[in-house]
């Protein structure tokens, strides 16, 4: 069968939750048997994200296969249960990129290479050969930004062309903003976003409205009758607590069966407990059983900085039966002279967790927090930068060197933590570090050998600096624990404390989390900290 396509593009305004419904619709299509796929297409001009802020783009996504994508893909994976690789994520940088190398070897010779037809083919090109590759009987294409952005003007002329020769169902993402002096939900916006859809050459098939209640039936007739659609085509998004009952959301208006339909499906076996379970909110069943858990970094202001280890802490929070609450601190706060009592800012959090984060601004109050959990048998979590942190707190408080640093941050005399020797000649920005997939070996007995139960695993990683060898023994005779090495022993991956909960990882395993399949390591933290909660109430 050849491929069919579902493109969900943004009009209105970016930001809106377009990767939480390409998503979905992925979820709802593989409940039904078909093989779906999400692609995404970025318009900026950097080849992928390895390079950009999380400030301002929000965290930084590593496949298996070591590419740095956009966080939707987070979102992809999350939903459907399936790893992605880099054929499924398109920048503009891609694009270009790989029309210049084409010029330059002369495949455009005695052509003026212009952005139609050249740029659009090769976007088209680029789309088919993917789907043809895995394939795909339906690829859900999400465009970032918004239409009418210069940045993604040509990729919608590419989807524009490509629906003159495959099916093609457009979902356009809205938003339905309310006044509350008015308490009228307003469609104008709406309506102007779609003109301007329109003439683009893009008609939408199915509108989901984001909006802070659900739709009133004044408001999907008014959007149904401009848009020439029925009031059914008309979806409602409304505001909900947790991003994972979204399918559920869907699928009770049907949108499931009318898209099956609108891209004239073939048949197939269900899967029919998949399909029941779109209509369940895994999220639903709430605990009374309360634990708190403070996330200190350095760009917490941003919370999609760290969506991943937000949603690694729900899932484990679910699988527990706990009632999550995340508390985030900036920890910054710490390192102000003035500062004195760290329990002021870290009281009533029964777990501590330190994420991955690049450069020296705020580390010196993160290695607060971690001798504060140390010292108070906290129970903690370091993920990457995390570890690297807990291993210089504890050079610095159980070793005695007081000067112990990583060589990222500055020149010191004991830098227990140094770049890796492959990493020493690197002067290339962007898909350098150590990414993707590495197998790791784990020590029998250890906390993580318990929390893992086997001796080799697989995770995520994106870093240049690791535990450097020449402070290992002294770290092991002081009670540190190394618990998993790579398997040829030569780069540390694991640490522990002995007497506490308290581990530490180089890898990122809330990259490989899902809702059904928490990472290990995130759901043994939570049960550790709702046992440090429960015990402190009995006290």
């Amino acid at each position: 069968m050849q491929t069919k396509y579902v493109v969900v593009l943004g009009s209105l305004l970016s930001g809106i939750g377009k990767g939480i419904v390409t998503a979905s619709i992925a979820k709802m299509l593989d409940a039904y048997g078909y093989n779906a796929m999400p692609l995404k297409f970025d318009g900026y001009l950097n080849y992928d994200c390895g390079t950009m802020n999380p400030f301002r783009h929000g965290e930084v996504f590593v496949l298996d296969d070591g590419s740095e994508v956009d966080m939707d893909f987070g979102t992809y994976e999350r939903f459907i249960g399936k790893s992605l690789d880099k054929a499924f994520s398109l920048t503009g940088g891609k694009v270009f990129s790989e029309i210049i190398a084409k010029e330059r070897k002369g495949d455009f010779l005695g052509t003026d290479v212009q952005i139609i037809p050249h740029v659009t083919d090769l976007v088209m090109e680029k789309i088919e050969k993917t789907s043809e590759e895995r394939k795909l009987d339906v690829m859900i294409i999400e465009v970032g930004g918004t239409v009418g952005d210069i940045e993604n003007s040509y990729f919608v002329e590419a989807l524009r062309q490509l629906a003159l020769k495959r099916k093609v169902v457009i979902v356009d993402v809205t938003y339905v903003p309310e006044l509350q002096a008015v308490g009228e939900q307003k469609t104008k916006p709406t309506q102007i976003a779609l003109r301007g859809l329109m003439q683009e050459g893009l008609r939408p098939d199915f509108i989901v409205c984001r909006a802070t209640r659900r739709l009133d039936d004044k408001t999907r007739k008014k959007i149904a009758l401009f848009s020439g659609l029925s009031p059914s085509a008309i979806i409602d998004d409304n505001d909900t607590n947790s991003i994972y009952s979204l399918p559920a959301i869907l699928a009770s208006q049907n949108l499931d069966k009318m898209l099956i339909d609108k891209l004239g499906l073939e048949l197939k076996k269900t899967n029919d407990e998949k399909v029941a379970a779109l209509k369940v909110d895994p999220s639903a069943n709430i605990s009374t059983k309360k634990v708190n858990i403070a996330v200190v970094g350095k760009y917490v202001n941003l919370h999609d900085s760290y969506a991943s280890v937000k949603e690694a802490l729900v899932h484990s929070a679910m699988a527990a039966g706990a009632d999550l609450k995340i508390n985030w601190i900036e920890s910054e706060l710490m390192e102000d002279s003035s500062f004195k009592n760290i329990d002021d800012i870290l009281r009533g959090n029964s777990g501590i967790l330190v994420p991955g984060g690049f450069g020296s601004r705020g580390t010196e109050g993160m290695i607060k927090a971690i001798r504060h959990a140390r010292e108070n048998k906290i129970p903690y979590l370091g993920l990457c930068l995390g570890m690297q942190l807990m291993t210089i707190e504890y050079a610095r408080n159980v070793l005695g060197l007081d000067d112990a640093n990583s060589a990222e941050f500055t020149d010191t005399k004991n830098p227990v933590i140094h770049i890796m020797e492959e990493q020493e000649k690197v002067t290339t920005k962007g898909a350098t570090m150590r990414l993707g997939a590495w197998e790791a070996k784990i020590k029998p007995g250890t906390l993580a050998h318990s929390i893992y139960g086997k001796e080799s695993i697989s995770e995520r990683h994106r870093h240049r600096y690791e535990v450097n060898n020449a402070y290992r023994d002294a770290l092991v005779e002081k009670g540190m624990v190394i618990s998993a090495t790579t398997p040829d022993g030569n780069l540390v991956e694991i640490v522990e404390w002995k007497d506490s909960f308290g581990i530490g990882t180089q890898a990122h395993p809330e990259f490989k989390s899902r809702p059904e399949s928490p990472a290990p390591l995130f759901l043994q933290f939570i049960k550790a900290a709702m046992e440090a909660q429960r015990m402190k109430a009995l006290v």
